[in-house]
């Protein structure tokens, strides 16, 4: 099978590249293993809609909530884009909340100065976003369920892919590969994310020569659900409402923390609630909304009222107990900004230097197993936090770490394009850039340094470069990337969860 384009991924990325690249002319076929992360997402989008608002002040909060570490080209450029991302968005059917005078509703959320958060049904966000882009997929995309097994080589250059599912495996030809397969949060054992985020994509693309970077860049949500039961989200908007984070006393611990208390960025919170269980032993920490009343609660977070009345818990009556989870990732495959060339100079490689905050060692959240905890002993990268003279121990001293250059796909960003012609589609999908995290600095700065994480940078043998220009058409002894046997991908094949 031979197609123009082939686009990896079930979400938001995934589909508004596909329906870019098919608005241009492309044959396009979308192959995804099922669903993912977009339709989870409860909370909105961040964008400089409003009067008193502009892209320039969203970026400034968007770095300041990053605490350093974040790209400003790539901020500036997710921010001066989020207006216009909204608008093809509405073009697309996405119907957005609106306030009593017919303007968005928009939401004050942490690390925010404006209130500049729309949202879609309440706090069901991606479900309307995601339904309203897969209905306009049927006649311009070709989509099939398929799961990915490596990418296709030859000379050099990324051809395709081998896609498998239900035992059969078949091969399929592209001039241009698109991968927006997300990242690995799902491999923690307390994450808000489905399962199948699992970094397999970024496996492959690493397997096929890709560069990878900033694979220890992960953001834990500061309150999921941790009581009996599965895991699930608690919407930051419900803080941005006026919800509180109190402790088994009842006391508002995060005043003692940050001035901005339920509303700082998201890494500030949850690390915040970390020490604190650390401290008291305590499984969880409480989330507080019954002064919002049971009127608000059910207009505005009608899911979340639902979640919680299927643990027999009334918000509106009772505190939910929560605790952080593994949200998403920002590391991924390393790529220009207009997603072009995921090529590893030299072969592959992995980025896995350190970063911190300025802020103590010990004060950097990390998570191992199936906990969270303060940061001090060697992790990915085989160093405590701070310990060495690289950027993240620099950092650490107080000194001034300026961003590395370049943009990458794992996280909730853009998809990562592979091979010819690929960037145009890839360019108007997604919402962020390597360490711009999602629209906005909602997305807060990522709990840097996480101890224990995932190994998924230890893969088979390179494979091969990939993105070099010239893709596209039947290859000479393709082959795929790691010269690793296609098959169905089992149990046996993940990654250990809890390591």
């Amino acid at each position: 099978m031979t197609r123009q384009v082939l686009v990896v991924g079930a979400g938001m990325a995934a589909m508004s590249a596909a329906l870019e690249a098919a608005a241009a002319g492309a044959d396009v076929l979308l192959v995804a293993a099922g669903g993912g992360s977009s339709e989870l997402a409860q909370g909105g989008i961040a964008a400089a809609v409003a009067p008193d608002d502009s892209p320039e002040l969203h970026a400034r909060d968007t770095l300041a909530a990053g605490a350093g570490l974040t790209d400003p080209a790539a901020a500036r450029l997710l921010t001066g884009e989020a207006p216009a991302t909204v608008a093809w968005l509405e073009a697309s059917g996405v119907a957005f909340d609106r306030d009593p005078s017919g303007g968005p509703a928009l939401g004050l959320e942490a690390a925010h100065t404006r209130a500049r958060v729309l949202h879609a049904g309440g706090d069901a966000s991606g479900a309307a976003l995601v339904a309203a882009l897969r209905g306009r997929l049927a006649g311009r995309v070709t989509v099939r369920e398929a799961r990915l097994e490596s990418l296709l080589l030859g000379g050099g250059v990324v051809r395709g892919a081998r896609l498998s599912w239900r035992g059969e495996v078949s091969d399929v030809r592209a001039g241009a590969v698109v991968l927006a397969t997300g990242g690995y949060a799902g491999r923690w054992p307390r994450t808000t994310t489905a399962e199948l985020v699992d970094g397999s994509g970024l496996l492959a693309a690493l397997a096929a020569g890709a560069e990878l970077a900033d694979l220890e860049m992960v953001q834990f949500h500061p309150t999921a659900y941790a009581g009996p039961g599965r895991t699930f989200l608690l919407t930051e908007a419900l803080r941005g409402a006026g919800a509180w984070l109190v402790d088994a006393s009842g006391r508002r611990f995060l005043r003692d923390v940050d001035e901005r208390a339920e509303l700082a960025p998201r890494a500030v919170v949850s690390r915040a609630i970390a020490e604190r269980l650390l401290a008291t032993g305590e499984p969880s920490v409480f989330l507080d909304a019954r002064h919002l009343g049971p009127d608000l609660l059910r207009a505005r977070f009608p899911g979340f009222v639902a979640r919680c009345g299927a643990v027999d818990l009334d918000p509106a009556r009772e505190v939910v107990p929560v605790a952080p989870a593994a949200h998403y990732t920002m590391g991924g495959i390393v790529t220009d900004a207009a997603d072009r060339r995921a090529r590893a100079a030299g072969g592959r490689r992995v980025r896995a230097d350190r970063r911190a905050r300025r802020e103590p060692p010990g004060q950097q959240l990390a998570a191992g197993g199936g906990g969270l905890r303060p940061a001090g002993r060697p992790g990915c990268g085989g160093r405590g936090r701070g310990a060495g003279r690289g950027r993240a121990g620099r950092a650490a001293a107080g000194e001034r770490v300026a961003p590395r250059r370049g943009s990458g796909a794992g996280g909730r960003g853009r998809p990562a394009a592979l091979g010819r012609g690929a960037g145009r589609a890839a360019a108007a999908a997604g919402t962020g850039g390597r360490r711009a995290g999602r629209a906005g600095p909602a997305g807060g700065a990522a709990a840097p340094g996480v101890a224990g994480c995932p190994r998924a940078h230890r893969l088979p043998r390179r494979g091969g470069a990939l993105g070099r220009a010239g893709g596209g058409g039947p290859a000479r002894s393709e082959r795929p990337a790691g010269g690793h046997r296609a098959r169905p991908r089992s149990a046996s094949r993940r990654l250990d969860r809890s390591s």
